[in-house]
């Protein structure tokens, strides 16, 4: 039905102090004077900029943050392993959502405060041709891994010693032009840094994510039948309800879908692969890694667990500890770090 039109009698409404829609007062009373002065008026309009200029700063104490105070944070740990050694090598591991804008947040700040032997990247979206100079960063060795498309996926690897060799990709090849996996084999171990497929909204992508798993569950189990290994990145699954604010609202969403539940379930249990931070702190409630950007997520902690370290059986007599830096910005996940005596 179209809307009726006005009547010549209808009332004009103007918006009153409290914003609501009210009567003018000329006319609620046709032949009174004009209540309002040209001074009363503008004192009113300076009051509704003032609320204004008030709301828009309470609006801004309520953003999510974007930088860190480096300062005010402790990146000491002094952890040991079960017979007593304390750790000497630190990996950490954070999906940095482009690694330029990462970098204009201060991200590289980071490398300098947590120092890690290790410092595995995922989503850099940033081609090998566009990488920013800054990315040179002196004492470490630099290894990148980049989608076709350029603002997709990407990894990039940052390490103190140089690995004895470093490949790239899976295997397949729908996945390897997307820049999913470096693995760096050092003496003892080898590192893998992953970013695994993300189901998608309204699950568009989940059958791509079923076809990886089985893919790299075979290629971890032939690494781990040479050498002990650790796999770091964002496995975009949180694994069980405490890893979750909202598990129930989240069942049929990417990342908490059984399928991609039981697909890291069996990937732990078939690989022999322990998830660091779970096994030192097994009822941690809130320990999330990634947030959304929308509704001030990060704020209030509604977030999920996504980004691990993840051990070889045979390396859980190396192992330390796992940290969440939740206080560390520039991403909307966060860094994971593990400490180990290798």
């Amino acid at each position: 039905m179209p809307p009726k039109k006005k009547s010549k009698v209808d009332s004009p409404l103007i918006p009153g102090d409290d914003g609501n829609l009210e009567l003018d007062s000329e006319m609620r009373n046709p032949i009174a004077k004009k209540s309002k002065t040209a001074d009363e008026k503008k004192l009113k309009r300076k009051k509704a900029l003032s609320n204004e200029v008030d709301n828009v700063k309470v609006t801004q104490v309520l953003q999510n943050k974007t930088s860190t105070e480096f300062h005010e944070q402790d990146f000491g740990n002094g952890s040991k392993t079960p017979d007593g050694k304390k750790w000497n090598t630190k990996i950490a591991t954070w999906n940095v959502d482009g690694l330029r804008a990462w970098i204009k947040k201060g991200g590289l700040d980071y490398l300098e405060h947590e120092s890690p032997d290790i410092l595995c990247l995922q989503e850099t979206k940033c081609s090998e041709s566009k990488l920013p100079q800054d990315v040179v960063i002196p004492g470490y060795h630099t290894y990148w891994c980049s989608s076709e498309a350029d603002g997709h996926a990407g990894l990039g690897l940052y390490t103190k010693v140089k690995p004895d060799t470093v490949s790239y990709g899976i295997g397949i090849p729908d996945f390897d032009k997307e820049g999913r996996l470096i693995i760096a084999e050092y003496n003892t171990f080898y590192l893998v840094n992953v970013y695994v497929p993300n189901s998608g909204r309204k699950l568009v992508t989940l059958d791509k994510r079923l076809k990886w798993n089985p893919k790299f569950q075979e290629l971890i189990k032939d690494l781990d039948s040479k050498k002990p290994v650790i796999i770091c990145g964002d496995m975009n699954v949180a694994h069980q309800e405490i890893d979750i604010a909202n598990p129930k609202s989240n069942k049929r969403n990417a990342g908490f879908t059984l399928e991609e539940r039981d697909g890291f379930s069996e990937l732990l249990k078939s690989a022999c692969l322990t998830d660091c931070f779970r096994h030192k702190h097994p009822d941690v409630k809130g320990a999330y890694t990634f947030w959304t950007y929308m509704a001030n997520a990060r704020k209030k902690n509604i977030g999920w667990r996504l980004d691990y370290c993840l051990l070889s059986k045979k390396l859980m007599a190396n192992f330390c500890d796992c940290c969440i830096r939740s206080e560390v910005y520039g991403s909307d996940h966060c860094p994971v770090v593990a400490f180990l005596h290798i």
